[in-house]
C-alpha cells in the first residue's frame, strides 16, 4: 500500500526523468556491445586526454625555436626523436599533441554551431506550414547546393584569421544537411496521434516544439553530431593547409602546410607528411565508428538488420 502511495505521489516530471535515465542506461548497455563503437570511443578518449594534458606532456617551451637551436632539422624518427623533427628542429610529436587541442576544439565547436542552426531550422521547416515552411526549405536548398568548403574558404578569407573564424566558417556552411534530416524526422513525429491531441487540447507552437518535437529529433541529432565532428576536423585541416588558419597556433592542418612549404613529400621527409595525415584519418575514422554505432542503436531499421 505504501509503495502504491509513493508511486502516486511522484510527479510526472520525476517519472519522465526516471524513464529517460532508464532509456540512457539501455542505450549505454547497447553501445557497449558494439565492438567497433567501443574501439572508436576508447581511441577518442585517449586523444582527448592527451590534448587536455598537452601543457604537462609537452611544455610550451618545446615549441620555441629560439630554444631549439641545437636540435637537428629533419631528423627521422628514432629513439631520440620519436616521430622525427620538422624544418625548425621542433619535435613532430610535440606539435601533434598541441595540434590535437585546436583540431578537436574546432571540430566540436563547429559541429555544435552546425547542429544548433540545423536543428532549429529543420524543426521550424517541418513544423510550420505555408509560406514560412516554404521559405525555410528554399533557404535549406540554397545552402545545400552551395559548395560548403568553398563558402568556408570565402568566409575565412574575409574575416580575421583565427581559430574561432574557422569555427564560424565551418558552422555556418555545414548546417543544411542536418536541417534536411531533422525536417524529415519532424514531419514523421508531427504525424503521430499525440501531436494532434496536443493541438486539440490547445497546445501552442512552443509547447509542441519543446515538449514533443525536440525530444523526438534529438536522438537523430546526436547520431548525426558524432558523424559531423569528423567532417569538421577535415574541413579545419583543409583550411589550415590552404593557409587560412591562425599561423600562431598549432594544428594538424598547419603541420601539413609546413610540410608542403618545405616540399617534404618530394625531399624524403616522409614522417613530416605521414604523421599528421595518419592522425587525421584515425580520428575521423574513430568518430565515424562511434557515429555508426549510435546510428545503429537509434535507428530501428538498422538495428533489425
Amino acid at each position: 500500500m505504501s509503495a502504491e502511495k509513493l508511486t502516486v505521489a511522484r510527479s510526472p516530471r520525476a517519472m519522465a526523468w526516471e524513464r529517460r535515465r532508464g532509456a540512457f542506461g539501455a542505450f549505454c548497455a547497447e553501445f557497449a556491445r558494439s565492438r567497433s563503437g567501443m574501439i572508436g570511443l576508447i581511441f577518442l578518449l585517449v586523444v582527448i586526454v592527451i590534448a587536455a594534458l598537452a601543457p604537462v606532456i609537452a611544455p610550451a617551451w618545446m615549441l620555441d625555436v629560439t630554444r631549439l637551436l641545437d636540435s637537428p632539422r629533419f631528423a627521422p624518427p628514432s629513439p631520440e626523436h620519436l616521430l622525427g623533427t620538422d624544418h625548425q628542429g621542433r619535435e613532430i610529436w610535440v606539435r601533434m599533441v598541441w595540434g590535437a587541442q585546436v583540431s578537436l576544439v574546432v571540430g566540436f565547436a563547429a559541429t555544435a554551431v552546425s547542429m544548433i542552426i540545423g536543428t532549429i531550422v529543420g524543426i521550424a521547416a517541418g513544423h510550420f506550414t505555408g509560406w514560412v515552411g516554404g521559405l525555410l526549405m528554399r533557404l535549406i536548398d540554397f545552402f545545400l547546393v552551395l559548395p560548403s568548403l568553398i563558402l568556408a574558404i570565402v568566409l575565412s578569407s574575409v574575416l580575421q584569421r583565427g581559430v574561432w573564424t574557422i569555427v564560424i566558417a565551418i558552422g555556418l556552411t555545414s548546417w543544411a544537411g542536418t536541417a534536411r534530416v531533422v525536417r524529415s524526422q519532424t514531419l514523421s513525429v508531427e504525424s503521430r496521434d499525440y501531436i494532434e491531441r496536443s493541438r486539440v487540447l490547445g497546445a501552442g507552437h512552443w509547447h509542441i516544439i519543446v515538449k514533443h518535437l525536440l525530444p523526438g529529433v534529438l536522438p537523430l541529432v546526436l547520431a548525426n553530431t558524432t558523424l559531423t565532428v569528423g567532417s569538421a576536423i577535415i574541413a579545419e585541416s583543409t583550411l589550415s593547409f590552404l593557409g587560412l588558419g591562425d599561423t600562431t597556433t598549432q594544428s594538424w592542418g598547419a603541420v601539413l602546410k609546413n610540410s608542403m612549404d618545405v616540399s617534404a613529400a618530394t625531399s624524403g621527409y616522409w614522417w613530416y607528411v605521414l604523421v599528421p595525415g595518419i592522425a587525421i584519418v584515425l580520428v575521423v575514422l574513430a568518430f565515424t565508428l562511434v557515429g555508426r554505432a549510435v546510428e545503429n542503436i537509434i535507428n530501428p531499421t538498422l538495428r533489425s538488420r
